[in-house]
């Protein structure tokens, strides 16, 4: 049956224009950082304007506050939020070495092991296998003979199990108010990362053109993509909307060549198609098993 049957022709392509405006804000506002905020306070800091002027941005929106939380939710709130936290400052330290495409497609790792982990199909390790022949074209020990620096790959790994756990915790909030749990988890996410952005940045932090750039890429790399994926998840089954955000790899490739000139091989452009030919399998195989909705990366 196709998935927009009975729907008026401009309506069927909102989830899917909503989608691509997520994962498209959350790679122009990465590559903002990159370029903008990277030279002036580095990957701690430009994490710590991030995440914190984003809790600030989605708690203005969402006052979650006007909704009270049971005892028993603070601790998967902590959880969550601490994850979130550590997969974004892990994420922006793997972008001072590696391609931003290829550190988005090592970090996909993460959702594929959980959705594996929590299937009961022999086809899902199929999916494993491809995404394993992308990623041996990737790390350096792989035969692709990577020159990609070991270091930055490391982080990129460590922020693809952050983003396993923040997809774990994340489920464990799903009784509550999309806007709210995210609105709670940034603020616990900017208590865990900004005493390191200030650590390494200082008061650089708190110039005026640090501050003003901070917040374009808050809101474009955040408050954008969230309350576009919200949109379109109002609008979609989860396997549909889990198929079409693996396309964000391949997005954030081609931002990264525009604008920040990162040219990638052939064997890299190859291994980011396996891993979203992995991420796209298993997304279709969610329509009778739970799912753990991936969301935008970092």
């Amino acid at each position: 049956m196709p998935l927009f049957l009975g729907r008026a022709p401009a309506a069927a392509f909102i989830p899917f224009l909503s989608v691509l405006g997520a994962v498209t804000a959350l790679g122009l506002g990465t590559s903002w950082a990159k370029q903008a905020l990277f030279p002036a306070v580095g990957a701690q800091g430009t994490t710590a304007l991030r995440v914190g002027l984003s809790a600030l941005l989605l708690l203005l929106i969402w006052r979650p506050w006007r909704r009270p939380l049971e005892a028993g939710d603070w601790r998967s709130v902590l959880l969550y939020g601490s994850t979130l936290g550590l997969m974004n400052l892990s994420f922006y330290m793997a972008l001072r070495t590696i391609p931003f495409g290829l550190a988005v497609a090592i970090e996909f790792a993460g959702p594929l092991t959980v959705a594996v982990l929590s299937s009961r199909r022999a086809l899902d390790f199929v999916w494993v296998a491809l995404a394993a022949a992308g990623l041996s074209l990737l790390l350096p020990v792989g035969l692709g003979g990577s020159a990609l620096d070991p270091v930055g790959v490391l982080w990129a790994l460590a922020a693809a199990t952050c983003w396993g756990l923040y997809i774990v915790f994340g489920k464990r909030l799903g009784h509550l108010h999309a806007g709210q749990s995210v609105a709670l988890g940034l603020s616990v996410a900017a208590l865990v990362v900004l005493p390191v952005g200030v650590w390494h940045a200082g008061t650089a932090l708190l110039s005026p053109g640090v501050l003003l750039a901070g917040l374009g890429v808050a809101a474009i790399s955040s408050a954008i993509p969230i309350s576009l994926e919200m949109v379109a998840l109002k609008r979609l089954p989860k396997q549909a909307f889990g198929i079409m955000i693996s396309m964000e790899p391949a997005v954030a490739a081609l931002l990264a060549l525009v604008l920040l000139g990162e040219r990638l091989s052939f064997s890299q452009w190859l291994a980011i198609g396996l891993v979203m030919g992995a991420s796209v399998g298993c997304a279709a195989g969610t329509r009778r098993r739970p799912v753990a909705a991936q969301g935008v990366a970092a």
